[in-house]
Order: structure tokens, then C-alpha cells, then sequence
């Protein structure tokens, strides 16, 4: 099995090394191709207005000068001799659960997989402020990994589509378990810009990371991680909000 490895927080990232141990216990055909650097809130953006460089970092290692996208094409398209059997984006330091998965960088990189049809899979691990105790964020993924990979290597998937996966932030002997859920839904309308002046009396802003308020709706990723559930979601590409396409066709009758 050939598995290329991304992720949006960088080729030096802590959870890149995690999802590599886990993946090896898949097989030894392993490729990493990431972004340079940090591309956390990136979403699915392609860079268009500038060169994007790679660079080998050793065997099956690469980065690039970009975003995600680029990362998952330009593996794709120039590392890879021929495509990966699954793609494996993570593992995040940080939740992607809800609505937070537009903004996302490591989903937006199983999303590009997807659409080349590809089997892909987002990992994240939430964390708490406070941390996990010893073993670091991380413990869950670690500890679990593989166990929820494996059903999703050989299950059936329709074209076109992703699975998101959350890690709670509990140690892991706290993890109850993994719930197959639905997406959740986030509350932005309290979400705050933090102004301020650099040390050149310039004026800047900051978007602000305070807690979001959540919706914690029965069957939710939200619900599941609130809980203590390691939750496995599946996406799809199509967003066309069909229940609405026969009024806005009558509206254009005639």
C-alpha cells in the first residue's frame, strides 16, 4: 500500500511524525510531501500568484512553498511516480470539527485528494489549554490511530468524498470509544478582532481565538468529542443545497 503523508502545520510538525508512525504500521511505501511552513486556516487555497518551489528533505521527503493544495498537487503531480492506494492529512494540533472544516488547511488537503480521486482521510487531535498530562497532546492519536484507520483503508467510499477525523483531548485509557457521526454546527456570531499597535505605531489587527460557542446536537462531532468519542465523520464534495433548486427554478420560469 502506497501512502502519501500532508498536513497544514508544516514538515517539521510534532503530529506529521505521529501520523507517520502510525501510517507504518500500514506499510513501509511511505511519501511526505507538506508545506514549508504553517498553513493553519488556509482552507483550500492554490497559489496562483507566485512560484511555488519543492525541496527534498531526504528519501520519499519533500516540502513545498505553499499551501496544502499544493502540498497534496504537487505530490500528486511531481513526487509521486504513480498515485498513492491513500492519502493521510495530519495529524492537527488543534480541532477541526463543525463548521471549523472550511477554514481548515488539513481537511482542504483530503478534500484535493478526494477530488483526484484518491482515498483521504483528515486527522486532528483536540487539545486542551491545560494539556494532557505527560505524554503530550498527542496520546490519543498515538494510542489510537491505527485502530481507527483500519477500518477506513478497505470500507467503501463514494467518489468525490472524505473522511474527518477528531481525536479528544482525554488521555487514552480516558477514550470511550470512536462514533461514526455527522457534522455539527458552530456559533461565529460572538467571534472578536484584537487591535493593537506593532513598535512602529502602525495599527494591526488579529482575528481571535476564544472559545466558539457550540451547538452540541445528538449524533454530532461536537457531541462526540464532547463525550469523550473519537469521532470519524464522512464529507462529500457537493454542496448544492438541492432542496432549494426547485423554488429558485420556478423563480426563473417564464
Amino acid at each position: 500500500m502506497r501512502i502519501l503523508l500532508t498536513n497544514d502545520d508544516g514538515i517539521h510538525a510534532p503530529g506529521l511524525e505521529v501520523l507517520e508512525a502510525i501510517a507504518r504500521q500500514f506499510s513501509d511505501d511511505i511519501w511526505v510531501c507538506a508545506p514549508d511552513e504553517e498553513q493553519s486556516g488556509m482552507g483550500h487555497a492554490l497559489t496562483l500568484t507566485r512560484p511555488v518551489r519543492l525541496r527534498k528533505h531526504g528519501d520519499r521527503r519533500f516540502s513545498v512553498t505553499g499551501t496544502p493544495t499544493d502540498a497534496v498537487t504537487m505530490g500528486l503531480r511531481k513526487v509521486i511516480d504513480s498515485p498513492p492506494d491513500v492519502i493521510l492529512s495530519g495529524v492537527n494540533r488543534g480541532a477541526n470539527l463543525a463548521d471549523d472544516i472550511t477554514y481548515s488547511g488539513t481537511v482542504s488537503a483530503a478534500i484535493e485528494g478526494a477530488l483526484a480521486g484518491v482515498r483521504s482521510i483528515a486527522l486532528s487531535q483536540v487539545y486542551s489549554k491545560e494539556g494532557m498530562g505527560e505524554d503530550g497532546p498527542f496520546a490519543p492519536a498515538i494510542e489510537w490511530g491505527a485502530k481507527v484507520l483500519a477500518p477506513l483503508l478497505d470500507t467503501p467510499l463514494p467518489k468525490r468524498t472524505l473522511v474527518n477525523v477528531n481525536f479528544p483531548p482525554v488521555p487514552p485509557s480516558d477514550v470511550k470509544g470512536i462514533r461514526a457521526v455527522r457534522q455539527g454546527f458552530h456559533d461565529y456570531s460572538r467571534g472578536t478582532v484584537v487591535e493593537g499597535r506593532d513598535p512602529r505605531g502602525f495599527q494591526y489587527y488579529w482575528f481571535g481565538l476564544e472559545a466558539i460557542e457550540h451547538t452540541l446536537d445528538h449524533g454530532t462531532d461536537l457531541e462526540a468529542i464532547d463525550e469523550g468519542y473519537i469521532s470519524v465523520t464522512p464529507l462529500q464534495l457537493d454542496l448544492t443545497h438541492h432542496a432549494s433548486l426547485g423554488a429558485l427554478a420556478d423563480r426563473y420560469e417564464g
